[in-house]
């Protein structure tokens, strides 16, 4: 995968990033005792909205995006189990570049605090632990990224 390669989502990429997030986040399932908020996602309408960028053809992986006034937030990312140690980095970098291009200087998202792996993960990319809070039955740990 490329950075060349990562496109803004179409209509007829729906079913994909649908299939892609679920693949990604099914196996958490079990971990936290819910179903994953972005396996709940109306897909269709982050689509729709400009919000979805994904790479690969079939798509192998898709990041959610939202820019707000201060930051641009990162609602969810995923990759297919069979390109895993291939694209989190890329889409990673991509949403730096998005956030700078958009004159955004950081970047928020969240994890489930089981999702150790990602807990592991984000820092590798420098993201900071701002806080830690339950939303619902989410316990979630909150972080960003400050663009330099």
């Amino acid at each position: 995968m490329t950075n060349d390669e990562i496109r803004l989502a179409g209509a007829a990429d729906v079913p994909a990033v649908k299939a892609v997030t679920d693949m990604a986040y099914q196996p958490y399932i079990a971990r936290i005792g819910v179903v994953p908020q972005p396996m709940e996602a109306d897909h269709m309408a982050n689509v729709s909205a400009g919000r979805v960028f994904v790479v690969g053809e079939p798509v192998t992986g898709l990041v959610v995006i939202e820019a707000h006034e201060d930051h641009l937030f990162l609602d969810s990312v995923a990759v297919h189990p069979d390109a895993h140690g291939t694209g989190v980095g890329l889409l990673l970098a991509f949403v730096d570049a998005r956030a700078r291009a958009l004159g955004l200087s950081e970047v928020r998202l969240y994890t489930n605090a089981m999702m150790w792996e990602n807990r592991k993960l984000y820092p590798r990319y420098g993201y900071e632990v701002v806080e830690r809070r339950v939303d619902g039955p989410y316990d979630r740990v909150h972080y960003r990224k400050r663009l330099s």
